[in-house]
């Protein structure tokens, strides 16, 4: 008995690690061939960046939108829906994103990929942390996280072996192939329990009707902006930054790749570190100290070499492996019939403020005439935002999540 119920453990940990990874894949895909894929539609060198902006800003706006629609499905119709949706919609969007042949169907099929793209991991790390005895859910949750972040480094190579267009049909093709392996996957046991109960589930609005919860909503998303701003701004940019800076071509796709293969170590270090401090927040701020020296130290380049700029990429992106604490303190800060809305729409809250956050940067850089200044004058501020936000966090490390909100 004991032994089938650690093989049901090991396989949801094991599709769920699968699941981010071909979500990573999909979700940083744009960023890594942005450049190749609007020269081939035909735009001029300004308007790959305007429009990659554009773009990569619809995509967040899908992930805002799924964030929440994914959230409510997953209190109220199970986590495993979630999966099976989200997953369906992503893997179609990306095969007929390899069709488009303007910027507008461009943007559009982003935005659906957004939509799909928004329930992968928050519906994993909520079933995992469901089903997982507490001891183990941050090293299970870490395992999820560093696995599926080695799909931006498949996608880079993927990049440099194949056109553009095949990048997204692979893609879609992968979603596909996951899509079976879900089929042996069991549902959350909390969530069978709370079911057949008349507690409210999924009800999205309960985040605004209760001062203390939205508190606690508020202050989840806000701990992990930093992520995005160091992902959607210093990496996906970085040509932009590397020309500043007097270092010429670096390859924004490069930067990417970069940054995610060191959060992949990241966020297993993170997972690791909290179980022996037995913290979540510890754990949190010393990743918040990382990166904060590594991003000091990217604007400090000036007319050095690409593999240095490369490696502080890494560094920063070893850093942002406090992504997968802030979002197993999100799954862990609320009840059973909130949590799937908790754990899917805050991460994607987060990736849905990177329009902000480039809007900020735009400014400040206009404000300074400085894409340097403008960098990082935007990083203090929303590290100032992550950093007080974390202060007036709830430690949850070994919380008992059998509870409801009312």
């Amino acid at each position: 008995m004991q032994s089938n119920k650690n093989s049901l453990f090991q396989l949801a940990v094991i599709v769920s690690a699968l699941g981010f990874f071909v979500d990573v894949y999909d979700l940083l895909l744009f960023g890594i061939i942005r450049k190749p894929s609007l020269r081939e539609l035909g735009l001029t060198p300004d308007e790959i960046l305007t429009q990659g902006e554009f773009i990569i800003s619809i995509q967040m706006m899908g992930l805002l939108v799924g964030g929440i629609l994914w959230g409510v499905i997953g209190d109220k119709k199970g986590r495993l829906r979630v999966l099976f949706g989200s997953i369906l919609l992503y893997s179609v969007a990306n095969i007929l994103n390899g069709m488009v042949h303007n910027s507008m169907q461009y943007a559009l099929l982003r935005f659906l990929a957004g939509v799909g793209l928004a329930g992968e991991l928050g519906a994993g790390i909520t079933l995992v942390s469901e089903l997982l005895p507490k001891e183990k859910r941050g090293i299970a949750s870490a395992m999820v996280a560093s696995f599926g972040i080695l799909g931006a480094v498949t996608a880079f190579f993927m990049k440099e072996l194949f056109t553009w267009r095949v990048c997204y049909f692979i893609g879609g093709g992968l979603g596909l192939i996951l899509l079976l392996l879900r089929m042996s996957v069991k549902e959350s046991g909390m969530f069978t329990e709370i079911k057949s109960t008349s507690v409210q589930r999924g009800n999205f609005w309960m985040f605004f009707t209760n001062r203390e919860r939205f508190s606690r909503y508020m202050r989840c998303i806000l701990i992990g902006l930093p992520a995005w701003y160091i992902i959607g701004v210093l990496a996906t940019f970085g040509d932009q930054f590397g020309a500043a800076m007097g270092i010429p071509d670096i390859d924004p796709g490069k930067a990417i790749m970069y940054l995610y293969l060191a959060i992949a170590f990241g966020d297993l270090s993170v997972g690791l570190l909290s179980q022996r401090l037995k913290s979540r927040k510890k754990a949190l701020f010393i990743f918040y100290g990382i990166s904060i020296l590594f991003c000091t130290a990217f604007f400090l380049q000036h007319g050095g070499s690409s593999t240095r700029f490369y490696l502080i990429c890494a560094g920063m992106g070893y850093g942002t492996g406090f992504t997968v604490v802030y979002i197993t303190m999100s799954a862990e800060q609320f009840g059973t019939n909130l949590r799937a809305t908790a754990a899917i729409s805050i991460p994607n809250m987060v990736r849905g403020a990177l329009p902000l956050i480039i809007l900020l940067f735009k400014y400040t850089r206009g404000v300074f005439n400085s894409y340097i200044t403008g960098g990082w004058i935007t990083g203090i501020i929303f590290m100032v935002i992550a950093i007080t936000a974390a202060l007036f966090t709830e430690e949850t490390f070994g919380k008992d999540l059998n509870f409801v909100e009312h």
